[in-house]
């Protein structure tokens, strides 16, 4: 029998484990060049046109790292290119939007009590958002304005926020996060795509062609280089916070989100002075540490919901699930078995608010989550963690047989 929802699972986390081994390869080579980049030096006797040298010992041998800043003076017979590492991470992070936020678009992509819109409305802003993002940020660095490195990133950085603060108008606020990730991510890749590797092209090209690079390729391509550097840790964070409500699902989640980008900017400065050996500006550990304690304080503050409908309404496919057989046996084990922690003022010693903000005390929460709940409770034993609340054999089996009959049509 074909399992829609376990094969959705399972292409699901196909596609995540290839996105965080592309994500890795990609940071991980980046943070190389940048640390590398940053600890270069000169000395007499170097060949003529490299900017600086560095000596590094790995793994029992030693390496010779020259760098030249437009380029050598006859080209290498082999050359290495870093850009498949950000094609292949944009690529499988796209797809797994797709795959969890359009594909459960109602559930993940869509609140009605922040936005009442359809789920194509709400794909169609998404994609807007994410790719308009980048035009709109390649223009500003191909301006005059962008000729300032710091006032562009100063410019940048606020209109981020007013993302952040858009993003929690329209979507969940897990969407609205991965969203602010999501064209984060997609100017760092296209950074890459359009322009870093095209302008190393036109030196390479020139090159060989016998002609004299003009430095203002490697001009551009250092500043990208230098944005992507400062977006890499927020990314990463936005990205991770899917995983905990107090980040996303509290009332100020835009500042906390607006802070994190701050706290990738002190962090990052801390080690790229430790790279250049420039100094060693620990006060950003300090800062950083302040911002987090800010963003923990923010996130205690309750969320006002405010407009919220007496009446839920539900659509077609929630219809059957509470039509569904079993549907009031079932909802009393997971009242039984669940709703301790899965509860606006959770009971569970120690838990003082619904994991990941999933709350299953009413009909519509619950079949709101029927799919998770089949795969957590049902066809697995994931939830409840540890079995605390002792749901038995029995009651998995009934969640099960319930949401494949009325999924199947069979109420």
């Amino acid at each position: 029998m074909f399992d829609y929802p376990l094969v959705w699972e399972w292409l699901a986390l196909g596609t995540r484990w290839v996105h965080v081994i592309t994500a890795i390869a990609w940071i991980g080579s980046s943070f190389y060049f940048i640390a590398l980049d940053l600890g270069l030096r000169q000395r007499e006797g170097i060949p003529e046109g490299a900017h600086g040298e560095e000596w590094q010992v790995h793994g029992g041998g030693f390496y010779h790292i020259q760098k030249y800043l437009v380029a050598p003076a006859a080209m290498p017979e082999h050359l290495t290119w870093f850009k498949w590492e950000s094609y292949a991470t944009w690529l499988s992070g796209f797809a797994l939007l797709s795959l969890i936020y359009y594909g459960g678009a109602d559930l993940y992509l869509i609140d009605t009590n922040v936005l009442d819109i359809s789920a194509p409305i709400a794909i169609l802003i998404s994609l807007v958002s994410i790719f308009g993002g980048w035009f709109a940020y390649d223009l500003l660095c191909k301006s005059k304005f962008g000729d300032n490195n710091t006032r562009l990133m100063i410019l940048l950085y606020i209109l981020l926020v007013g993302l952040a603060w858009g993003f929690t108008q329209v979507f969940t606020g897990r969407a609205a996060f991965l969203h602010l990730g999501a064209i984060t991510a997609t100017i760092m890749s296209a950074n890459v795509f359009i322009t870093i590797i095209p302008n190393q092209k036109v030196v390479v090209a020139d090159l060989i062609a016998g002609r004299k690079p003009d430095p203002k390729y490697g001009k551009i391509a250092k500043q990208r280089s230098t944005h992507n550097n400062y977006l890499t840790l927020p990314v990463i964070f936005l990205m991770l916070s899917n995983h905990y409500p107090l980040a996303f699902a509290t009332e100020y989640n835009w500042i906390i989100a607006s802070l994190v980008f701050l706290m990738g900017v002190t962090i990052r400065h801390y080690f790229n002075s430790k790279h250049a050996r420039s100094g060693n500006p620990t006060w950003t550990w300090l800062a950083t540490a302040v911002l987090f304690i800010l963003i923990m304080w923010l996130s205690t503050i309750p969320k006002v919901l405010s407009g919220e409908p007496e009446e839920i309404a539900l659509n077609p496919r929630e219809e059957r699930l509470v039509m569904a057989e079993n549907f009031e046996e079932v909802r009393n084990t997971i009242l039984g078995r669940c709703s301790m922690c899965h509860a606006e003022e959770p009971f569970w010693d120690g838990i003082h608010r619904a994991p990941k903000g999933v709350v299953l005390e009413e009909d519509h929460q619950i079949v709101a989550r029927a799919r998770e709940i089949y795969l957590q409770a049902g066809r697995s034993h994931a939830m409840p963690p540890g079995n605390v609340s002792f749901m038995e054999v029995e009651e998995r089996r009934l969640i099960s047989a319930w949401y494949e009959a009325a999924v199947s049509g069979k109420t």
